[in-house]
């Protein structure tokens, strides 16, 4: 009687094992023919909407565009090192395909065919048209190859196991290309793919729950800052709606509120990308931003009185 009992629980657990294994395997995409040659220009604008060098530039030198990374970005489940994305061949992407750019920027699939840590905000540049994605990679091709790997992340087991990430990936990550709403203008459009998309504004200005997946109901309502200081505000019109659409535009190439604030902490690097945005791409972004509707957040915790 011992011997099958041990015999069925050997086998409900190799069979157990076997479902994650199929529910956790890396999904690469195949790559279709592109449609036309690499745009540069497109590639190089696409890279200051994603904010690119604010995480993997070398940190504490002036030249944003030297992307050897090393950054550390500090979350509840540990410390993750941004990567070294520079075109350098042996310690950055300079030997990977089209197709190992894109299934990393869409996928969260690397090259050996294991899943990043969502840290990478794959989860929102899923829906870049692969073209774009494509123009992106040409454009860091450009970029001057930076030597030196970056040390390993920080983590704590269980979150340290890579195959976990794709249990994370079926409950939150929604895999799509971007969609146009019909009933929208080309400018509300393109402000929706670049906000959703390579700005991920969502990854920092939404709550996230117990597992870091986004409260998608509270969507851009803000919350604690990701990396564990501060308070990330609320840009749906219940944090903004005073703003005009010009007031969101001068933000996003200056800083300055209208009320006479600035950025501060992480938002000043991401500013200083979105600054050298086209100024119609800017106001894209801002119209999209205005038109969100008011939403509840969490509530940020209570100033500590001076002195108290």
């Amino acid at each position: 009687m011992l011997r099958r009992t041990i015999y069925v629980v050997l086998v409900a657990a190799v069979a157990a094992f076997a479902v994650y294994w199929w529910l956790t395997a890396p999904t690469a995409v195949a790559l279709p023919a592109p449609t036309r040659g690499p745009d540069l220009a497109n590639g190089q604008e696409l890279f200051n909407a994603g904010g690119c060098s604010s995480c993997h530039a070398v940190p504490n030198q002036s030249d944003r565009l030297r992307l050897g990374g090393g950054l550390a970005l500090g979350s509840p489940f540990g410390t993750f090192y941004a990567p070294n994305i520079s075109p350098d061949p042996t310690d950055g992407i300079g030997r990977w395909s089209e197709a190992d750019f894109v299934n990393a920027v869409t996928r969260g699939v690397s090259p050996q065919g294991t899943h990043y840590f969502p840290a990478f905000p794959y989860t929102s540049y899923h829906i870049a048209e692969v073209d774009d994605v494509r123009d992106l990679f040409a454009y860091l091709k450009t970029l001057p190859p930076v030597s030196g790997r970056v040390r390993d992340h920080d983590l704590p087991f269980p979150f340290n196991i890579r195959r976990n990430v794709g249990i994370w990936k079926l409950l939150f990550m929604d895999v799509g290309p971007f969609v146009p709403a019909a009933t929208q203008s080309a400018q509300w459009n393109r402000g929706a793919y670049l906000v959703n998309g390579f700005g991920h504004c969502a990854e920092c200005h939404s709550p996230r729950n117990v597992l870091g997946g986004l409260i998608s109901s509270q969507r851009f309502a803000g919350g604690p800052n990701p990396e564990g200081e501060g308070w990330v505000p609320n840009i749906t019109q219940k944090g903004i709606g005073d703003w005009s659409e010009k007031d969101i535009a001068d933000f996003l190439e200056t800083g300055d509120m209208p009320e006479g604030d600035s950025a501060s902490g992480a938002m000043r690097p991401v500013i200083k990308n979105l600054a050298q945005l086209k100024p119609e791409d800017r106001a894209a972004m801002a119209a999209y931003l205005k038109s969100l509707p008011p939403v509840d957040g969490p509530t940020p915790p209570k100033r500590k009185e001076a002195g108290g």
